[in-house]
């Protein structure tokens, strides 16, 4: 037992550390090798149990923390007006930007947050949805640097925890980084949720949902609010200091035949404060088709998904699931800006 509970708390240095890629010298040598597996081992551990787990030693500077903190803090300070200037409806089909509380949905029910969208930064030409240039407020201008600092410090510590799945499934350490991840998808939220009068027991933060991608890495501030479903039921998944949460998505949970079983979780703000959450989406390559391994049984029962959906029942790219599934949580922006829907299919 810690101080997340059932949860565990997994160091993951030996995976973040100097030297620690492949054929990188010092992290090659058999001591690192074994501290690896170790970390391996409890990650396999974590991902059978409940697919969430928190990591310390992910190499994140303070510094850049404490910096993307303030900086989101004070943007969600500002008036209406002047957050609505970088509106999401201004990022056309890049889908950055900002929303209004009750803006977003999950399974059809407006969320009690706000929040901003982000991406990797790409120029204003590039034909595929979700992908672009971002959007940031002229009233805080230290949120763009501490915004693309922190992605490209993610998109390290999301590569280093994907090394420590592949070897937790049996596969070379730079399985991943080699392939589905060798041209991530990179996506980013920064979500406030205020402290609302709750009227009934269905109004939540955002509703019980699971995650589209990989991995998500997700940076909490003081305030607890993030519960997970587990074998135990619903648990709370507190704010750890110096760490950042990590769960199973639903392409991992495709790809391993449901072995690690993305988990549904979901928010509910209620410390009468403001909370602040910071998830970010370490997602395979936009073209990716995300196949099961032959390697890897698949695993009948469990828990019915929330939203009834039967993963291995989707074919087509990862940007065909993304897009589907973001269309859904802004349908309005969805009918406007994306493209026709291609062959891709999922069974609902």
């Amino acid at each position: 037992m810690n101080a997340a509970g059932p949860l565990p708390v997994i160091d993951v240095t030996a995976l973040t550390g100097p030297g620690t890629g492949p054929g990188t010298g010092p992290g090659t040598g058999p001591t690192a090798g074994h501290a690896r597996a170790e970390v391996a081992r409890r990650i396999e551990a974590a991902c059978l149990d409940s697919g969430f787990f928190y990591i310390t030693g992910h190499g994140v500077p303070e510094a850049l923390i404490a910096e993307l903190r303030d900086a989101a803090a004070r943007f969600f300070r500002l008036p209406e007006e002047h957050k609505s200037r970088i509106s999401m409806e201004r990022g056309g089909r890049a889908w950055r930007g900002y929303f209004p509380v009750g803006g977003e949905l999950t399974s059809g029910r407006p969320d009690l947050k706000e929040g901003v969208y982000f991406g990797a930064e790409l120029g204003p030409d590039d034909p595929r949805p979700l992908h672009g240039r971002n959007l940031f407020p002229e009233e805080v201008p230290e949120l763009r640097r501490a915004v693309l600092a922190y992605m490209d410090a993610l998109t390290h510590a999301g590569q280093a925890v994907m090394r420590g799945v592949a070897l937790s499934l049996g596969l070379d350490e730079d399985y991943f980084a080699a392939g589905y991840t060798a041209t991530p998808t990179i996506l980013f939220r920064i979500f406030h949720y205020p402290p609302p009068t709750y009227a009934g027991p269905e109004e939540w933060g955002v509703g019980e949902h699971t995650d589209y991608g990989l991995l998500t890495l997700l940076l909490q501030d003081d305030n607890p609010g993030l519960q997970v479903h587990t074998s135990r039921g619903w648990i709370e998944a507190p704010p750890i200091p110096g760490t950042l949460v990590c769960n199973i998505g639903d392409m991992l949970d495709k790809l391993t035949g449901g072995l690690y079983r993305s988990t549904p979780h979901r928010v509910r703000n209620a410390t009468g404060r403001g909370r602040l959450s910071f998830p970010f989406f370490f997602d395979p390559g936009w073209d990716c088709e995300v196949p099961p391994l032959p390697s890897l049984p698949a695993r009948e029962g469990g828990r019915a998904r929330w939203d009834g959906l039967d993963l291995r029942a989707f074919t087509g790219t990862y940007g065909d699931y993304l897009t589907a599934k973001v269309a859904r949580v802004f349908p309005g922006l969805g009918d406007r800006v994306l493209p026709p829907a291609s062959g891709a299919r999922e069974n609902m």
